[in-house]
Protein backbone atom coordinates (compact mmCIF):
# COMPACT_ATOMS: atom_id res chain seq x y z
CA UNK A 1 0.00 0.00 0.00
CA UNK A 2 2.89 2.23 0.92
CA UNK A 3 4.68 2.20 -2.28
CA UNK A 4 1.52 2.51 -3.93
CA UNK A 5 0.76 5.84 -2.21
CA UNK A 6 4.67 7.14 -2.39
CA UNK A 7 4.28 6.43 -6.50
CA UNK A 8 1.14 8.24 -6.97
CA UNK A 9 1.92 10.73 -4.86
CA UNK A 10 5.58 11.21 -6.50
CA UNK A 11 3.30 11.84 -9.73
CA UNK A 12 1.36 14.71 -7.94
CA UNK A 13 4.35 16.33 -6.26
CA UNK A 14 6.66 15.83 -10.04
CA UNK A 15 3.48 17.05 -12.24
CA UNK A 16 4.72 14.11 -14.23
CA UNK A 17 2.16 10.71 -14.87
CA UNK A 18 3.07 7.62 -13.37
CA UNK A 19 2.87 3.85 -14.54
CA UNK A 20 -0.52 2.58 -12.70
CA UNK A 21 -0.49 0.80 -9.34
CA UNK A 22 -2.31 -2.32 -10.33
CA UNK A 23 0.84 -3.69 -10.26
CA UNK A 24 1.20 -3.18 -6.16
CA UNK A 25 -2.92 -3.43 -5.16
CA UNK A 26 -4.46 -5.27 -8.03
CA UNK A 27 -6.97 -4.29 -10.56
CA UNK A 28 -10.18 -5.09 -8.59
CA UNK A 29 -9.34 -5.26 -4.58
CA UNK A 30 -11.39 -2.80 -3.39
CA UNK A 31 -10.18 -2.69 0.18
CA UNK A 32 -6.81 -1.86 -0.94
CA UNK A 33 -7.24 0.63 -3.50
CA UNK A 34 -9.47 2.71 -0.24
CA UNK A 35 -6.35 1.69 2.08
CA UNK A 36 -4.04 3.84 -0.46
CA UNK A 37 -6.61 5.97 -0.95
CA UNK A 38 -6.71 6.75 3.00
CA UNK A 39 -2.98 6.91 2.83
CA UNK A 40 -3.13 9.66 0.73
CA UNK A 41 -5.74 11.54 2.38
CA UNK A 42 -3.78 11.41 6.00
CA UNK A 43 -0.73 12.50 3.86
CA UNK A 44 -2.92 15.94 2.79
CA UNK A 45 -4.65 16.10 6.33
CA UNK A 46 -0.87 16.10 7.98
CA UNK A 47 -0.12 18.80 5.90
CA UNK A 48 -2.97 20.91 6.71
CA UNK A 49 -5.54 20.14 4.27
CA UNK A 50 -9.21 20.36 5.09
CA UNK A 51 -11.64 18.25 4.11
CA UNK A 52 -15.18 19.66 2.45
CA UNK A 53 -16.89 16.61 0.98
CA UNK A 54 -16.76 13.98 -1.31
CA UNK A 55 -16.92 13.13 -4.95
CA UNK A 56 -19.02 10.27 -6.56
CA UNK A 57 -17.38 8.36 -9.57
CA UNK A 58 -18.17 5.08 -11.82
CA UNK A 59 -22.05 6.42 -12.15
CA UNK A 60 -22.50 5.13 -15.51
CA UNK A 61 -23.69 1.29 -15.69
CA UNK A 62 -21.61 1.45 -19.22
CA UNK A 63 -18.42 2.26 -16.95
CA UNK A 64 -19.26 -0.12 -14.23
CA UNK A 65 -19.13 -2.98 -17.02
CA UNK A 66 -15.74 -1.51 -19.17
CA UNK A 67 -13.91 -2.16 -15.16
CA UNK A 68 -15.32 -5.12 -14.57
CA UNK A 69 -17.22 -3.81 -11.58
CA UNK A 70 -20.99 -3.26 -10.01
CA UNK A 71 -20.82 -0.24 -7.81
CA UNK A 72 -19.52 3.62 -7.91
CA UNK A 73 -16.44 4.83 -6.52
CA UNK A 74 -15.81 7.94 -4.26
CA UNK A 75 -12.90 10.31 -3.54
CA UNK A 76 -12.20 13.01 -0.93
CA UNK A 77 -12.40 16.72 -1.93
CA UNK A 78 -10.52 19.15 0.08
CA UNK A 79 -10.58 23.15 -0.05
CA UNK A 80 -7.68 23.38 -1.91
CA UNK A 81 -9.37 22.19 -4.91
CA UNK A 82 -12.33 24.98 -4.85
CA UNK A 83 -12.21 27.19 -7.93
CA UNK A 84 -15.06 30.14 -7.95
CA UNK A 85 -17.25 30.37 -10.71
CA UNK A 86 -16.06 31.96 -13.51
CA UNK A 87 -12.41 31.01 -12.49
CA UNK A 88 -9.55 30.17 -14.21
CA UNK A 89 -7.25 27.05 -13.72
CA UNK A 90 -3.55 26.83 -14.49
CA UNK A 91 -2.79 23.72 -16.59
CA UNK A 92 0.25 23.66 -15.36
CA UNK A 93 -0.73 22.64 -11.79
CA UNK A 94 -2.24 19.34 -13.90
CA UNK A 95 -1.47 16.64 -15.60
CA UNK A 96 -3.98 14.84 -18.37
CA UNK A 97 -7.21 16.69 -17.27
CA UNK A 98 -10.61 16.29 -18.65
CA UNK A 99 -13.85 17.84 -17.44
CA UNK A 100 -17.44 16.87 -16.36
CA UNK A 101 -20.43 18.48 -15.51
CA UNK A 102 -22.72 17.06 -12.57
CA UNK A 103 -25.29 18.18 -9.45
CA UNK A 104 -23.61 19.00 -6.65
CA UNK A 105 -25.18 18.60 -2.94
CA UNK A 106 -24.68 20.26 0.06
CA UNK A 107 -25.94 18.84 3.19
CA UNK A 108 -27.71 20.47 5.55
CA UNK A 109 -27.69 17.11 8.59
CA UNK A 110 -25.49 14.85 9.32
CA UNK A 111 -26.17 11.48 7.56
CA UNK A 112 -24.07 9.48 10.51
CA UNK A 113 -27.52 7.65 11.83
CA UNK A 114 -30.95 5.93 10.97
CA UNK A 115 -31.59 3.78 7.81
CA UNK A 116 -30.27 6.55 5.12
CA UNK A 117 -33.47 5.70 2.97
CA UNK A 118 -34.41 7.80 0.30
CA UNK A 119 -35.90 10.40 2.33
CA UNK A 120 -33.60 10.55 5.05
CA UNK A 121 -31.03 11.32 2.25
CA UNK A 122 -33.51 14.08 0.58
CA UNK A 123 -34.10 15.62 3.73
CA UNK A 124 -30.66 15.90 4.51
CA UNK A 125 -30.16 17.83 1.43
CA UNK A 126 -29.90 21.99 1.99
CA UNK A 127 -29.84 22.73 -1.49
CA UNK A 128 -28.10 21.47 -4.97
CA UNK A 129 -25.64 23.55 -7.16
CA UNK A 130 -24.71 23.41 -10.80
CA UNK A 131 -21.28 21.93 -10.48
CA UNK A 132 -17.99 21.22 -12.67
CA UNK A 133 -15.53 18.69 -12.11
CA UNK A 134 -11.95 18.87 -13.46
CA UNK A 135 -10.75 15.04 -13.24
CA UNK A 136 -6.83 14.55 -13.75
CA UNK A 137 -5.27 10.87 -13.36
CA UNK A 138 -2.10 10.54 -12.36
CA UNK A 139 -1.59 7.93 -14.06
CA UNK A 140 0.06 7.85 -17.30
CA UNK A 141 -2.34 8.25 -20.68
CA UNK A 142 -5.55 8.06 -18.13
CA UNK A 143 -4.52 3.65 -18.29
CA UNK A 144 -6.40 3.14 -15.09
CA UNK A 145 -8.81 0.21 -13.40
CA UNK A 146 -10.70 0.16 -10.79
CA UNK A 147 -7.72 -0.39 -8.33
CA UNK A 148 -6.09 2.50 -10.01
CA UNK A 149 -8.78 4.84 -9.84
CA UNK A 150 -9.76 4.52 -6.66
CA UNK A 151 -6.10 4.53 -4.96
CA UNK A 152 -6.01 7.77 -7.01
CA UNK A 153 -8.69 9.31 -4.93
CA UNK A 154 -11.14 8.76 -8.01
CA UNK A 155 -9.02 11.07 -10.06
CA UNK A 156 -10.19 14.06 -8.82
CA UNK A 157 -8.15 17.61 -8.94
CA UNK A 158 -10.56 20.53 -8.87
CA UNK A 159 -14.45 21.29 -8.97
CA UNK A 160 -16.42 24.21 -9.30
CA UNK A 161 -19.73 24.57 -7.72
CA UNK A 162 -22.28 27.46 -9.37
CA UNK A 163 -23.39 30.43 -7.57
CA UNK A 164 -27.07 29.66 -7.89
CA UNK A 165 -28.68 27.47 -5.81
CA UNK A 166 -31.93 24.95 -4.81
CA UNK A 167 -33.74 23.25 -2.26
CA UNK A 168 -35.25 19.79 -3.95
CA UNK A 169 -38.37 21.44 -3.01
CA UNK A 170 -37.59 23.71 -6.27
CA UNK A 171 -35.53 21.18 -7.94
CA UNK A 172 -35.75 17.36 -8.68
CA UNK A 173 -32.30 16.05 -9.80
CA UNK A 174 -33.56 13.00 -12.05
CA UNK A 175 -35.06 15.47 -14.40
CA UNK A 176 -31.93 17.53 -14.78
CA UNK A 177 -30.75 18.33 -18.37
CA UNK A 178 -27.50 19.15 -18.59
CA UNK A 179 -25.77 21.06 -21.70
CA UNK A 180 -21.38 21.98 -21.48
CA UNK A 181 -20.23 23.89 -23.97
CA UNK A 182 -16.69 24.72 -25.07
CA UNK A 183 -16.92 28.14 -26.05
CA UNK A 184 -19.89 28.48 -26.96
CA UNK A 185 -19.98 24.74 -29.06
CA UNK A 186 -21.86 21.79 -27.23
CA UNK A 187 -19.57 19.09 -25.99
CA UNK A 188 -21.01 17.00 -23.89
CA UNK A 189 -24.79 16.45 -22.74
CA UNK A 190 -26.53 14.48 -20.75
CA UNK A 191 -29.51 13.82 -17.93
CA UNK A 192 -29.90 13.02 -14.42
CA UNK A 193 -30.86 9.38 -14.97
CA UNK A 194 -27.35 8.92 -16.60
CA UNK A 195 -25.92 9.42 -12.88
CA UNK A 196 -26.87 5.79 -11.21
CA UNK A 197 -30.70 6.61 -12.51
CA UNK A 198 -30.97 9.50 -10.07
CA UNK A 199 -28.22 11.69 -8.50
CA UNK A 200 -29.93 10.89 -5.13
CA UNK A 201 -29.78 7.66 -5.25
CA UNK A 202 -25.89 7.84 -5.99
CA UNK A 203 -25.53 10.28 -3.02
CA UNK A 204 -28.01 7.76 -0.65
CA UNK A 205 -24.63 5.07 -1.95
CA UNK A 206 -22.11 7.24 -0.79
CA UNK A 207 -23.78 7.81 2.64
CA UNK A 208 -24.02 4.43 3.29
CA UNK A 209 -20.64 3.61 2.18
CA UNK A 210 -19.13 6.52 3.95
CA UNK A 211 -20.88 5.36 7.26
CA UNK A 212 -19.73 2.25 6.58
CA UNK A 213 -16.00 3.12 6.40
CA UNK A 214 -16.22 5.13 9.75
CA UNK A 215 -16.34 8.24 8.74
CA UNK A 216 -19.73 9.51 7.66
CA UNK A 217 -20.96 12.64 5.43
CA UNK A 218 -21.53 15.46 7.90
CA UNK A 219 -23.52 19.08 7.53
CA UNK A 220 -22.37 21.56 5.45
CA UNK A 221 -19.91 19.17 3.31
CA UNK A 222 -20.29 19.54 -0.25
CA UNK A 223 -21.03 15.91 -2.36
CA UNK A 224 -20.32 15.80 -6.20
CA UNK A 225 -23.09 13.28 -7.34
CA UNK A 226 -21.50 12.20 -10.41
CA UNK A 227 -21.59 12.86 -13.98
CA UNK A 228 -24.43 13.72 -15.75
CA UNK A 229 -22.75 13.62 -19.72
CA UNK A 230 -19.03 12.52 -21.06
CA UNK A 231 -16.31 14.22 -19.74
CA UNK A 232 -14.30 16.13 -22.09
CA UNK A 233 -10.11 16.88 -22.39
CA UNK A 234 -9.15 20.47 -20.97
CA UNK A 235 -6.46 22.59 -22.53
CA UNK A 236 -5.09 25.87 -21.69
CA UNK A 237 -7.54 28.31 -23.56
CA UNK A 238 -10.36 26.68 -23.02
CA UNK A 239 -13.40 27.65 -21.72
CA UNK A 240 -16.17 25.35 -20.47
CA UNK A 241 -19.88 25.61 -19.48
CA UNK A 242 -22.45 23.82 -18.06
CA UNK A 243 -26.27 24.66 -18.08
CA UNK A 244 -29.23 23.32 -16.31
CA UNK A 245 -32.28 24.88 -17.28
CA UNK A 246 -33.63 24.03 -14.21
CA UNK A 247 -30.69 24.69 -11.81
CA UNK A 248 -28.09 27.27 -13.14
CA UNK A 249 -24.81 27.86 -15.10
CA UNK A 250 -21.17 27.21 -14.40
CA UNK A 251 -18.34 27.80 -15.87
CA UNK A 252 -14.70 27.56 -16.06
CA UNK A 253 -11.38 28.47 -17.73
CA UNK A 254 -8.02 27.01 -18.16
CA UNK A 255 -4.51 28.26 -18.53
CA UNK A 256 -1.15 27.95 -18.79
CA UNK A 257 0.40 28.45 -15.98
CA UNK A 258 -0.13 30.36 -12.38
CA UNK A 259 1.72 33.64 -13.60
CA UNK A 260 -0.26 34.05 -17.18
CA UNK A 261 -3.97 35.39 -15.42
CA UNK A 262 -4.19 37.12 -12.26
CA UNK A 263 -7.77 36.17 -11.96
CA UNK A 264 -7.09 32.20 -11.58
CA UNK A 265 -8.29 32.56 -7.70
CA UNK A 266 -5.58 31.71 -6.41
CA UNK A 267 -7.56 31.55 -3.60
CA UNK A 268 -9.09 28.23 -4.46
CA UNK A 269 -5.74 26.62 -3.53
CA UNK A 270 -5.07 27.36 -0.51
CA UNK A 271 -6.84 26.32 2.76
CA UNK A 272 -8.95 29.08 2.98
CA UNK A 273 -13.12 29.24 2.58
CA UNK A 274 -13.11 29.94 -0.96
CA UNK A 275 -16.84 29.67 -1.50
CA UNK A 276 -20.05 30.41 0.79
CA UNK A 277 -21.02 27.20 -1.03
CA UNK A 278 -19.05 25.51 1.25
CA UNK A 279 -20.66 26.53 4.17
CA UNK A 280 -24.15 25.62 3.69
CA UNK A 281 -15.79 7.62 -23.85
CA UNK A 282 -12.66 6.92 -25.27
CA UNK A 283 -13.19 9.72 -22.86
CA UNK A 284 -16.87 9.05 -22.53
CA UNK A 285 -16.02 5.42 -21.19
CA UNK A 286 -12.80 7.09 -18.97
CA UNK A 287 -14.30 6.89 -15.22
CA UNK A 288 -13.80 9.81 -12.53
Amino acid sequence: MAQAAQRLLRAATDRVPCSPVRDLIGSDDVEAAYAVQKLLTARRLEAGGRVTGRKIGLTSPAVQRQLGVDQPDFGVLFADMSVPDGGSVPVAELLQPRIEAEIAFVLGADLATGPLDDAQVRAAVAHAVPALEIVDSRIRDWDITFGDTVADNGSSARYVLGTSAKPLAEFEPVEAVMTMKLHGETVSGGTGAACLGNPLTALAWLARTALAVGDPLRAGQIVLSGALGPMVPAAAGDEFTADIPELGSVSVRFHASANEDASSGEDAFSDEDTSSNEDASSDEGSPA
